[in-house]
C-alpha cells in the first residue's frame, strides 16, 4: 500500500479569541480562526496582497493552553492535519466544513518577549509550551544546612 501524508503547516495571526467548549464526555475543544497572508508581483509591477482565512481546532491539554495562552491578534506557529466534516444544519441542508486538527502550536508573538508571556497562576509548568518552559523559574530542592560550609584558604584567586 501506497504511503500518504495529511500535514498542514502555518504561520499567521489569529483572526479571534479562541473559543474553549467541552463535549458531553468531558473532552476539551477549543477553536480560533488564523489569517495567513501571500504577496505577490504581478507583471505589471503591482503589488497584490491575499489573505486566506483557516479554521483551527484543537483538542485536550492542547486546546486548554490555547484557550489560556492565545488572544486575536496574535502571531503563532501551528501543525496538524486537515479534516472536512459534514453535517445537515437546522435547515435541513447539507453543510461541510475543512478545519485544521492541530498538534503542535508555537507562540510566535512579538508584542511580548517570551519572558513577558502572561501565564495564569493556576496554570501548571508541565502544562507549558517549550518556548516558555524554557523561561519559567526553576524549582530547586534544597537540602537542610547543618553546617557552616568549608571554606578552602588556598584558592589563588
Amino acid at each position: 500500500m501506497a504511503r500518504s501524508l495529511n500535514k498542514a503547516i502555518l504561520i499567521g495571526n489569529l483572526t479571534r479569541d479562541p473559543e474553549m467548549k467541552y463535549t458531553p464526555s468531558g473532552t476539551a475543544v477549543c477553536t480560533f480562526g488564523l489569517a495567513t497572508n501571500r504577496q505577490w508581483k504581478t507583471e505589471s509591477g503591482d503589488q497584490k496582497d491575499e489573505a486566506e482565512f483557516h479554521n483551527l481546532v484543537a483538542w485536550q491539554s492542547l486546546a486548554e493552553i490555547c484557550a489560556k495562552m492565545l488572544k486575536k491578534g496574535m502571531k503563532v506557529y501551528v501543525e496538524g492535519r486537515l479534516q472536512t466534516r459534514s453535517w445537515q444544519g437546522q435547515d435541513g441542508a447539507q453543510k461541510q466544513r475543512t478545519e485544521i486538527v492541530i498538534s503542535d502550536m508555537i507562540i510566535l508573538d512579538s508584542k511580548k518577549s517570551e519572558s513577558e508571556v502572561d501565564v495564569p497562576a493556576d496554570f501548571g509548568v508541565d502544562e507549558l509550551p517549550e518556548q516558555v518552559k524554557e523561561q519559567a523559574p526553576k524549582k530547586e530542592k534544597l537540602g537542610k544546612v547543618t553546617e557552616k560550609p568549608q571554606v578552602d584558604d588556598d584558592i589563588p584567586f
